[in-house]
């Protein structure tokens, strides 16, 4: 995902920028480059590179490239392969440079407009389409001021966007501007800057203006100006010192602890640049995915440990909502069968590292197969399976630290959603229904935020844990898979044992084990198999079990002798999954304190399996 830098300063703000550029290469990048303005004669000197942030160091150093007003870019490919040329920054008409995040929907439509106007392209990337809108601005009204004019440019553009724009004839500022993708302004002290995330500026300012959608941002090197609709907004300036990294647990007792809470800002930062308005951008997923996904016609999805509890979420998505026959397989399995590969086959591995080593054994199968394309749903943009996959998208979770994994659990859900709303439109999914799935989706963050809430109440009820050592999770339907993700939790990390089983499958075994002793913790959501659920709820009360039900606050379950009710709130169907995972991971986090167990480096496991 692509990372943005720029600085106005009365110093060399080159080295700025490549050390902020460097600072985001956890990201994911295939090129880099940026753009200099010395002084007010100065023209705009671009220097760009294929690969990593080092070489354009390097190009840099040679060409001895200084300037007092800069923006730099890493990219990752979404129009347009991967060349020098289609390298950010852009120019038009030697006099705009112009980096930028995000997709542009439009962009064909611009494109021709604009040729019509005696536009040349030299690159086949839809940032392209915008520097020039903004130099058709300019052109047209030589008083007017770079901010005016990509106001009005960006009136013409439907997507999503944080881009940074200056002009070699107003070399005294930088204009910014935000909708549906991450940008913050940095203030100094005769110097400001601007950022898609805060750790590219660690390094000259603690404090920071978080730019909102709809925002754009007039930076010079004594002051930041910001403009909303049109009119003039403040907005609060936060000091952050010492910022925690992901190295660093600050004052969370764990990392695992630290992971859970991170959820609402890694589940955002996962749908930026994923969603825009009211649709799904396939463009997020790479170059080549809109010509990929016309060719789809069913899924094959590998995993291993919580990301196949993942898949197989996904797998009822791609049914209900693709319409399309998905299939899930342990990828350890999956290449010691004899496997049958329809055309069309999307083969989709799901990995928190990209090093795990059955994992990378099934795509490296798959790839020698006929018939597919393969795509990684991964974390780490360096990783053995992002670099051997067909295509990729990433996980924004940041790094994590602990075992048991979290934060990578629930952003890889929202991809996963992501996924199958994109390969829906072309089975029949309505506009409307995708406007409102995206819709939904852009209220998890803040859902999440408030499921957290509930993590005193969770704690007090994990005493009752404390001395058990077996637990039986329950399930229906799509939330099978998250009791089973909830009781792999628990088992991971307080080492009791866990089974997690669909309820509607109680009478053939598991209910032979209810007894008082035995804790069943039940996942209810409002859905279509509540009534269903609820009798399987009598079936345990009348064996005198004890339940522990994460419920809907929407249902009316009240507490009685047999019954704790957790309530989370109400939520549209189709996050169920993502939001009744989050009281599982309290839950199991709280048992293992009481226990004492290491959390975050349990016994016997490890981070990344690379062995079979």
């Amino acid at each position: 995902m692509c990372g943005i830098v720029g600085a106005i300063a009365r110093r060399n703000v080159a080295d700025i920028l490549l050390e902020g550029l460097k600072r985001l290469e956890y990201r994911g990048y295939d090129s880099a480059g940026m753009s200099l303005i010395d002084g007010p004669d100065g023209e705009i000197v671009t220097i760009k590179t294929v690969g990593k942030v080092a070489r354009l160091a390097a190009a840099a150093s040679d060409e001895g490239a200084s300037g007092r007003l800069g923006i730099a870019h890493t990219r990752w490919a979404t129009h347009g392969k991967i060349t020098r040329a289609n390298a950010h920054p852009h120019e038009s008409g030697g006099r705009l440079s112009l980096v930028h995040n995000g997709i542009i929907e439009n962009h064909e439509e611009l494109r021709r407009q604009l040729r019509s106007k005696g536009y040349e392209f030299t690159t086949d990337t839809d940032t392209e389409v915008i520097a020039h809108l903004i130099h058709q601005e300019l052109s047209g009204d030589e008083g007017a001021s770079l901010l005016d004019a990509v106001s009005r440019a960006l009136g013409k553009l439907r997507g999503a966007y944080g881009l940074c724009v200056i002009d070699r004839r107003q070399p005294d500022r930088i204009v910014a501007a935000r909708n549906g993708m991450s940008l913050v302004v940095g203030a100094g002290i005769g110097e400001n800057f601007v950022a898609s995330d805060t750790p590219a500026l660690g390094q000259v300012t603690d404090r920071f203006l978080y730019l909102e959608d709809g925002d754009l941002a007039e930076l010079t090197s004594d002051s930041i100006r910001i403009v909303n609709q049109g009119r003039e907004i403040e907005r609060e300036i936060a000091t952050l010192s010492g910022k925690v990294s992901d190295m660093d647990k600050g004052s969370y007792q764990h990392f695992m602890q630290k992971e859970i809470f991170e959820q609402p800002r890694a589940i955002r930062d996962t749908l930026s640049g994923r969603v825009s308005g009211e649709r799904a951008l396939e463009e997020a997923f790479g170059v080549d995915a809109g010509e990929i996904f016309d060719q789809v016609r069913q899924v094959q999805i590998v995993a291993c440990g919580t990301s196949f509890h993942a898949g197989l979420v996904a797998k009822y998505w791609l049914e209900s909502i693709a319409r399309m026959p998905c299939q899930i397989d342990i990828a350890s399995d999956y290449r010691y069968r004899d496997i049958i590969v329809q055309p069309g086959t999307l083969f989709v591995a799901v990995s928190q590292s990209g090093e795990t080593a059955d994992t990378l054994a099934a795509l490296r199968y798959a790839n020698g197969l006929e018939h597919t394309a393969t795509l990684a749903i991964c974390n780490v943009a360096t990783s053995s399976l992002v670099r051997e996959s067909d295509f990729c998208v990433l996980t924004m979770a940041g790094q994590e630290i602990g075992v048991a994994s979290t934060k990578a659990f629930t952003t890889q859900l929202t991809l996963l959603l992501v996924l199958a709303i994109v390969l829906g439109r072309r089975n029949g999914l309505s506009s409307e229904d995708e406007a409102r799935l995206v819709r939904d989706m852009n209220r998890l963050p803040a859902l999440v935020e408030k499921t957290l809430g509930l993590d005193r109440q969770i704690r007090k009820l994990s005493r009752q844990f404390s001395d058990k050592h077996h637990s039986l999770y329950l399930g229906r339907g799509i939330q099978y898979p998250v009791a089973k993700e909830g009781a792999l939790k628990l088992k991971e990390i307080s080492y009791i044992h866990a089974e997690a089983y669909p309820a509607g499958e109680l009478k053939h075994g598991p209910l032979a084990l209810v007894d008082s002793d035995m804790p069943v913790i039940v996942v209810a959501p409002n859905n279509d198999l509540l009534d269903k659920l609820r009798s399987n709820l009598s079936e345990v009360s009348a064996r005198g079990g004890k339940l522990y039900v994460f419920a809907d606050e929407s249902i009316g379950l009240e507490n009685d002798r047999n019954h704790k009710v957790i309530k989370l709130p109400g939520c549209p169907e189709v996050l169920d999954p993502i939001l009744f995972t989050i009281p599982l991971q309290l839950l199991a986090y709280h048992v293992a304190v009481i226990k004492g167990t290491d959390i975050d480096h349990p016994r016997n496991l490890a981070k990344s399996v690379t062995v079979e």
